[in-house]
Parts: C-alpha cells; structure tokens; sequence
C-alpha cells in the first residue's frame, strides 16, 4: 500500500475514534453491573432504612438490573462517609443517602465538607422526628420529659443515633426550646453512631431516644417502645404509628422534618446525571414506592436534582439561624 495512503487512512481512523464523545460511549453502557449505594450510618438507622428501600424498590420493580450492594459507612453523624466521598470525586459508581446532617455536621464545625460537595440527585421523602421510651418507662407523655428537664437538666439522658449537634440532638433541642426548657446545652445527650440506641433505651441506659419515625415505627407497632410524639403537622402513617401525637397536638408550637435524599460524589459525569434523574423520577411513582412510604409514615417529598439544590441551599440558611438561637450565649 502507498505509504502516504495509508499514512491519510491511519490519521481519518484515529479521528474518527476521536470524534466518538466518551459519555456517548459511557452513557451507552451505564449503568455498570455493580453499583455503590452506601449509608453513612451503622445498620437499623434512618440512612440505612432508606438506601435499602431505594435499592430493594429499584431491583423489583426492574428500574435497575446492576447490583447494588449497601455499604454502611458511619462515624461523624455522617462527616466520616461525606470526606470518603471526596476521594471519589467524577465517580458515576458511588450513591449515598443523607439528611439534615450533611448540612449540619458543616455548619456547627464538625466537617468541613457539605452539601456543596457533593453532586445533589434527588429529593425523596419527609420522615419526621420521633421521641420514644421503652415501654416500662416512668415517661408517659413529652410534656412530662420537659417537666423535668425544667426543674433539671441533667434528669433525663436523651440517646439518638446522630453525633452531638447534629439531626437528632438538634430536633430535640428545637423541641425543648418551644416547650420553654432552658439552658438546653446542659441536656445530656449520647450518640450512638453504629445503630445500638434502641438496645440502650431498652436497657435503661437512657430515658427516650430522639430519632426518625420510620426507623422506630416497626418497635412501635411491636409495642417495643413507646413514642410519646412525632414532629409533624400532622399525624402520619398506619396502625400504632398513626396513633403517635404530635408535639404541637400536646401544646408545644413546634415542627422538624427529616428530609431524606440521594447525593453522588461530585461532578458526577452528565450521563450519568440524566440517568438517575430519569429512574429516581420513575421509582417515586410506583406502587411499591409508595407501600415502602406508607410502612414507615414517610410523606413524599421528590424533587429533582436541580430542585433539591436549591432546597438545600435555603434550607443550610434556616438551619444556619436555628443553629444560632439555640446556641447563642
């Protein structure tokens, strides 16, 4: 062959290869046979509850052929898996859940990372704040828990599965400054990061564990625990859990939501992107979805990735002010 013919054919080959986008040739084989879902939490908590709804629904309902196998990552309400996130940054493989914390852990100091970190795929659903007792517990009611802590701080130990200053603590708190407790950062509070809170209430390790409602509903339909309130506006879901009252039916004006979403590391590559927006849109509105939310008192609460962007960063402001009067001097 002519050198210089096969010099031009080798020099159209390669641009022709060239010309091929790469996302092209990833978004064509996304998604890969094993995925990464992780929850930033020991198992049995709220973060591990979601993930593996999202997964078990995505698999069943034939959204998603990969594997997704559950990681669960914890430490740090959060802060320990949001820094290993950014070792994965551009990684269309890594998909976690967070909550309130991603912004928290953040704003109080705890991490350095945030929400703005991290590629924001979808909003999912609005769990709520539970306060529950063990069901031989002297406590009855909420009101009775902020009777005490009125005339003693130190007379009731509050558990929860979020580190200090984070979800839980801080739902609790938001609770006893509107029930008029004061000095609220002399409340004793106990994290217990790998998942064993309950384990502790119903040893009597501490008096009420301030939580999800979904992660404790299945106890409280067991009669394991007994929740003296949820944070909603409402009373949500089925069965026991329906019968929880809110803190706001028991004279104390206040609400919190758990929001829940899903984050990739981030720049996460476009395609892949599209495709969660794509099938977490698709999930939101199957049946088995929406049992999943009615077994736990979840309300929906999807927005896009793009929505839920700007959701965050409104909300990092309203929690920058909780934050602020809670802990102000």
């Amino acid at each position: 062959m002519n050198m210089k013919l096969k010099s031009l054919m080798i020099g159209a080959a390669m641009t022709s290869v060239a010309a091929i986008p790469m996302t092209s040739v990833a978004a064509q084989d996304y998604p890969p046979k094993t995925l990464s879902f992780v929850a930033p939490s020991g198992a049995g908590g709220g973060w591990d509850l979601t993930i593996r709804t999202v997964a078990k629904t995505l698999k069943d309902t034939g959204l998603v052929d990969a594997n997704m196998p559950i990681t669960n990552r914890p430490g740090g309400g959060g802060a320990v898996n949001l820094a290993y996130m950014q070792t994965q940054v551009g990684s269309d493989k890594l998909i976690s859940v967070y909550s309130p914390p991603i912004l928290l852990t953040n704003l109080t100091g705890a991490s350095k990372y945030s929400y703005q970190d991290t590629t924001p795929l979808a909003r999912l659903i609005t769990d709520y704040g539970a306060f529950v007792v063990s069901k031989d517990s002297k406590y009855t009611t909420i009101n009775q828990v902020m009777e005490a802590l009125k005339e003693d701080p130190k007379s009731v130990k509050i558990g929860g599965t979020s580190a200090a200053g984070s979800m839980d603590h801080i739902q609790f708190l938001l609770i006893a400054k509107a029930a008029g407790v004061p000095n609220l950062n002399q409340i004793d509070y106990i994290s217990f990061q790998d998942g064993g809170a309950v384990a502790q209430v119903l040893g009597g390790h501490v008096d009420l564990i301030s939580t999800g409602l979904g992660d404790v509903a299945q106890l409280v339909e067991s009669g394991n625990l007994h929740a003296l309130a949820q944070t909603a506006d409402k009373r949500v879901g089925d069965g026991k859990v329906a019968e929880i009252p809110t803190v706001k039916e028991q004279g104390i004006d206040a609400t919190f939501e758990n929001w829940r979403g899903l984050f990739a590391p981030k720049d996460m590559p476009e395609y892949a992107v599209t495709y969660w927006n794509k099938t977490l849109k698709a999930m939101v509105e199957t049946p088995e979805w929406a049992e999943a939310r009615k077994r736990n008192g979840w309300d929906a609460a999807y927005q896009t990735g793009e929505e839920f962007n700007d959701f965050l960063a409104q909300t990092n402001e309203e929690y920058k002010e909780i934050l602020a009067e809670i802990f102000k001097k």
